[in-house]
């Protein structure tokens, strides 16, 4: 039970600790601030008496000398551990402190370290006796062992991997495109079958299949023999007709198997009608066709059952079969000379029967099917597949349509086997290590290598066998390797401050890990490494010189201490270079795409180039090479890639600002901007000024044109806290100042807050660091002039108001770079151009066309710049004396670009003017 309350009051307290941890934390008490001791002590000395007030509660409920020993036990542990708890915690505290202050020299360290580390891996376990050099003395075999000659089992299971046999898989692919293209054929017999029509066209029972398919597929001179030899025997049938009735009256018996006619007037057949008459031709017999002599027959014997109308009617759905029939014909002809193939020769397909046709198209996707299940490798004999498919289609097609199945499937199928690799590969390392290793007896005594001889592989396995080879060190090449990298990198630190650009920590820090990145692919055995993604990152993040500088260090550095291909280096170098010089040039993340397919070419054709100057391209083949050099193109493009990928995470996580990303910032669809935009219209326009005014002043002075834009664009953005309490958003209304609020110091209070606000929010939406200065420096420490005279005057009239310059001052800090500095000096001077504009009078006539307000802008403009340089405002910016005369300058010339001047038209009287127009 008491265990139970104990764990509970516990969880309490750490939960209070945490908070205030938390809270202390936030407020900078803990590591950064000087009272960092003092706090953790008391935080501490609190936990603990949390803890024996607990301890105490609950022994005092049970009594003893035992439980009160057992208590004072628990106090001096508790107070021994307090102890050694604040002596850890202190330590922790002067080595975080001792860190931060060393933190260049740390890095430093951590530089030269880390890249002899990584670049000399090599000479960490390096044998004292090597393959190939001369052995120091003789030396024999301790005792007597079986020892493996690695050589000769590697080579008899390497004999073994390549004789096992190689696993086949299907591949799907494959088995698709076969599909599609049967399916093709048959939709294509579909079509023609379609046109053709129906077929048996008419009753098997009266018109046999045969006959069917000769009436539709008999030339028209056999079918208008055909038509001429019905007539006839219907001429016959009459006069026969015609001579029984004269002779026996009225009523006259029918033939055997006819039926009896009725009287009608003699009149044209049908059929007659229907047809046109036939020409007169060379007269043909073909009384010796027997399809011909079976149709006639059938023909007539049907006339015989039913009338002469019905027959009529048959013979005009022949005539109507017989020119699909040649249209499907045509079409069938027209096919086979397209795919060059005589799939449906001999008219097959139209001679099936519909159900027959049906069968055949399932028969035949159900031999596909199991002859692709089954596989049909590479290599295999025509005529083994011919018989594999003649025996399947014996089973699920008839028997009239076997030739033409035959000819479909073996027109589309092909092999659909494929070598499994990972199959055939786990095959081969089984049967590799079935292999029995090659055992050599090494007798105790034996000499394994005399003095003077040259050591061989075989010996090497057998002094490594004996632990005959000792392994150490290099203490001296690694200090040689440590010392060129520490004056690469002092090259670095000169280049550094030379071009005036200033890293921080954690800039150095990316350098370092990105220039680590090359040598540890090396190391991997990669000779295709990260030069893409080091050029492009270093150029697009710190600039050409940076750039270049690494990859040139880097490059002589990898040259001395590896033993790597001169091409792949050479290569390798150079796409980072190019990827160095122009990134950061570009300024939308395409250009960065289309920089990397640069680059590609670029390593892939000096790989090229080198190998052909060197004379290897023709040494080792020429398509060896060509495929090297396309694997370094490659290599090259998805470096980049990967480039272009990490790099908007690598900009957050280190805070650095490239030109896209200061373009991207800069898009006025940004959440924040378009609040700006929506909330405060008239401190927006003010904003699109100044970035005008600073922009064209930075693009002079030849500073950073990208990062001055973005950041005046968020320079006001703290204004949203209270839009109406700046006058530019008061659109008209009363002046809350004047109405409201009537104290000089809660006004002045409110304007300071759009500084403090500004990075609140700055920071709640990620900006960056470059970006958030603009927002206090744009400021600087300058007086609210008009609020401090306010509070002047009312301390005038009230003896007891006290006016301190504190209160009506901003915080700061003072501008720290050229490009905050101008935006200071151009959000000051929009105002007063604003103002000059308001109250620009117009020209007179006689007047000359020299506008009388650029004197008066220009002066204005000096005074406000005089006044900033002399309140110390600009002093830790970088910007000169000089340089404010031609600053104010730029602002009055972007000026009267914005407010040219107007040619006066003449004054017309009302009604001239109506008449005009």
């Amino acid at each position: 039970m008491k265990m139970q309350q104990f764990l509970q009051f516990f969880t309490q307290q750490l939960t209070h600790w945490r908070r205030q941890y938390k809270a202390l934390r936030r407020k900078g008490k803990l590591i950064r601030s000087p009272k960092c001791k003092s706090h953790r002590s008391e935080l501490l000395r609190t936990m603990f008496k949390n803890v024996l007030l607990f301890l105490s509660k609950t022994n005092d409920k049970s009594s003893g000398v035992a439980c009160r020993r057992h208590r004072r036990k628990q106090e001096r542990a508790l107070k021994s551990k307090a102890k050694s708890v604040k002596t850890k915690s202190s330590i922790y505290v002067v080595g975080l402190d001792w860190a931060h202050k060393q933190r260049y020299s740390v890095i430093l360290a951590i530089a030269i370290v880390s890249l002899t580390g990584v670049i000399g891996y090599k000479l960490y376990n390096q044998t004292q006796l090597q393959v190939g050099h001369p052995a120091p003395q003789t030396i024999t075999a301790p005792y007597t062992a079986s020892i493996e000659d690695q050589k000769k089992t590697a080579a008899e299971r390497q004999a073994v991997s390549n004789s096992s046999l190689q696993m086949l898989m299907i591949d799907a692919a494959t088995n698709e495109q076969i599909n599609e293209n049967l399916q093709q054929l048959l939709d294509d017999g579909n079509k023609i079958r379609a046109v053709a029509g129906a077929f048996p066209f008419f009753d098997p029972v009266v018109l046999s299949i045969s006959t069917q398919r000769y009436l539709r597929s008999c030339v028209d001179s056999e079918w208008q023999a055909l038509l001429v030899a019905i007539e006839n025997t219907k001429n016959q049938q009459k006069k026969g007709t015609e001579q029984t009735a004269a002779s026996s009256g009225s009523s006259s018996i029918a033939a055997p198997n006819q039926q009896r006619q009725p009287r009608t007037t003699p009149q044209k057949s049908d059929f007659q009608s229907s047809q046109v008459k036939p020409q007169k031709t060379e007269p043909v017999d073909f009384s010796q066709n027997s399809d011909f002599i079976q149709a006639v027959a059938e023909l007539e014997s049907y006339r015989v059952t039913t009338s002469e109308k019905n027959l009529s009617l048959l013979i005009a759905q022949v005539s109507q079969v017989r020119p699909r029939y040649m249209q499907a014909t045509a079409k069938l002809l027209q096919l086979e000379t397209v795919s060059s193939k005589a799939i449906y020769e001999e008219s097959l397909l139209l001679d099936l029967l519909d159900e027959e046709w049906e069968k055949t198209k399932m028969g035949i996707h159900q031999t596909s099917e199991l002859i692709l299940t089954q596989g049909i490798p590479q290599g295999l004999p025509k005529n083994i597949l011919q018989d594999a498919v003649s025996l399947q289609l014996q089973t699920f097609v008839p028997e009239s349509s076997e030739t033409l199945a035959k000819n479909l499937l073996l027109t589309v199928l092909k092999p659909n086997l494929q070598k499994d690799e990972e199959q055939t590969r786990q095959n081969a390392q089984k049967a590799a290590a079935g292999v029995t290793p090659v055992m050599v007896k090494v007798r105790y005594g034996e000499v394994i290598i005399k003095k003077g001889e040259q050591i061989s592989a075989w010996n090497f396995e057998v002094l490594e066998y004996y632990h005959l080879i000792r392994r150490q060190v290099k203490w001296q090449e690694l200090v040689k390797l440590g010392s060129f990298i520490a004056i690469a990198i002092g090259i670095f630190v000169w280049v550094e401050r030379h071009i005036n650009y200033e890293l921080r920590q954690r800039d150095r820090l990316l350098v370092l890990l990105l220039t680590l990145s090359v040598p540890a692919v090396i190391t991997m055995g990669l000779p295709y490494t990260t030069w893409s993604a080091l050029g492009l990152l270093l150029g697009s993040f710190y600039g050409p010189t940076l750039g270049l500088t690494v990859v040139g260090l880097l490059s002589a550095i990898l040259a001395i201490s590896l033993e790597m291909s001169k091409a792949a280096l050479l290569a390798g170098a150079g796409g980072a270079i190019l990827g160095s010089y122009i990134a950061q040039r570009l300024r939308s993340r395409e250009e960065l795409a289309l920089l990397g397919i640069a680059i590609a070419l670029t390593q892939g054709g000096i790989y090229l180039v080198v190998k052909i100057l060197i004379g290897q391209a023709f040494s080792q083949g020429w398509y060896i090479v060509l495929r090297e050099a396309a694997l370094f193109a490659l290599s090259g493009l998805g470096w980049s890639v990967v480039a272009l990928g990490l790099s908007p995470y690598l900009e957050k996580l280190f805070d650095l600002v490239t030109p896209i990303r200061l373009a991207e910032l800069a898009n006025p669809n940004r959440p924040l901007l378009k609040r700006l935009a929506t909330e405060t219209p008239g401190t927006f326009q003010h904003t699109l000024f100044v970035a005008t005014l600073a922009e064209a002043a930075a693009k002079e002075l030849g500073c950073n044109v990208e990062l001055v834009r973005a950041g005046t664009l968020y320079h006001d953005i703290g204004k949203m806290h209270d839009p109406l309490g700046f006058i530019e958003n008061q659109m008209g209304r009363p002046n809350k100042h004047d109405t409201e609020i009537k104290d000089p110091w809660k006004s002045a209070e409110i304007i300071k807050r759009h500084v403090t606000e500004g990075v609140v929010m700055a920071r709640k939406h990620l900006l960056p660091t470059a970006i958030q200065a603009f927002i206090p420096e744009h400021q600087g420490t300058m007086l609210i002039a008009y609020f401090h005279h306010q509070a002047q005057q009312m301390a005038q009239s009230d003896p007891s108001l006290t006016v301190d310059d504190a209160d009506f001052r901003y915080d700061g800090p003072i501008p720290q770079s050229r490009e905050t500095g101008i935006v200071m000096l151009a959000d000051s001077c929009e105002a007063a151009l604003r103002s000059l504009e308001a109250s620009a009078k117009p020209l007179e006539k006689k007047q000359s066309l020299k506008d009388v307000s650029t004197e008066q802008a220009l002066a204005m403009l000096n005074n406000i710049l005089r006044a900033k340089w002399q309140d110390n405002q600009l002093v830790d910016s970088g910007l000169t004396r000089e340089e404010m005369s031609q600053i104010a300058q730029i602002f009055v010339d972007v000026w009267q670009q914005f407010h040219h001047k107007r040619i006066a038209y003449p004054k017309l009287k009302a009604s001239s003017a109506v008449r005009n127009l």
